[in-house]
């Protein structure tokens, strides 16, 4: 099965993802019907979702109560796999918000991608905003993609896809960011299931718990 948004609700997501991006916390407003379609539709079970929610909203806090505006760093979670981007002052640092995440209760595994950097700058992260609307929109335009297996986060235009999906989506995904105009490097985070498993899930079967990845297994530059 397919999932398709239409493109009133795109417009929806990518205004919300450009507030939240450019500072504000401020939710889309979306009707309750469409928003458990799009729960119903992911990959993951619902209380796997609401346990990634859970996970982002603690790790971010922690994070923010030790080092506060020092820091840059996105937490994104998708089936409690955390990816960690953006920004700090020092090695020193970047280990230490590993640690504090690694801390944060229903945590399978943590992808340390940040960089020991200044932070970036409003524009910057405009941009990334606007590339992954680009990233998610040719998803949905995909006809043989689920585009709602899919988590896109853009840091510095390098595009992480998380999800997950077959060899033959993963590819497919890749190739899609790969060709969007700003993108400088396409990194996947994926959980990596059979074509069987992609069927089953479809079918609303259960599915073998995935096991935390083997170390530098998880992220990597598409090839």
């Amino acid at each position: 099965m397919t999932f398709r948004f239409d493109r009133s609700l795109c417009a929806v997501l990518s205004a919300a993802a450009l507030s939240a991006a450019l500072g504000g916390c401020a939710p889309a407003v979306l009707g309750g019907a469409a928003v458990g379609s799009m729960m119903a539709l992911d990959r993951r079970t619902v209380g796997t979702q609401v346990e990634d929610e859970g996970i982002e909203l603690r790790a971010g806090n922690r994070i923010r109560g030790v080092h506060g505006d020092k820091v840059h760093v996105n937490v994104t979670s998708y089936n409690r796999q955390v990816l960690l981007t953006g920004e700090v002052p020092s090695a020193e640092i970047r280990d230490a918000v590993e640690k504090i995440v690694v801390g944060v209760e229903n945590v399978r595994s943590v992808v340390n991608e940040l960089a020991v950097m200044p932070n970036t700058s409003l524009g910057q992260r405009s941009n990334d905003t606007y590339i992954t609307g680009k990233v998610r929109a040719s998803l949905v335009d995909a006809r043989d993609l689920s585009a709602n297996s899919f988590k896109v986060v853009t840091e510095r235009n390098t595009v992480y896809l998380m999800g997950r999906v077959s060899q033959r989506e993963a590819g497919r995904a890749t190739a899609i960011a790969r060709n969007i105009s700003g993108v400088s490097k396409v990194v996947r985070v994926f959980e990596y299931l059979s074509d069987e498993d992609v069927a089953r899930i479809q079918a609303g079967q259960p599915v073998k718990p995935a096991e935390a990845p083997a170390s530098g297994e998880a992220s990597r530059p598409a090839q």
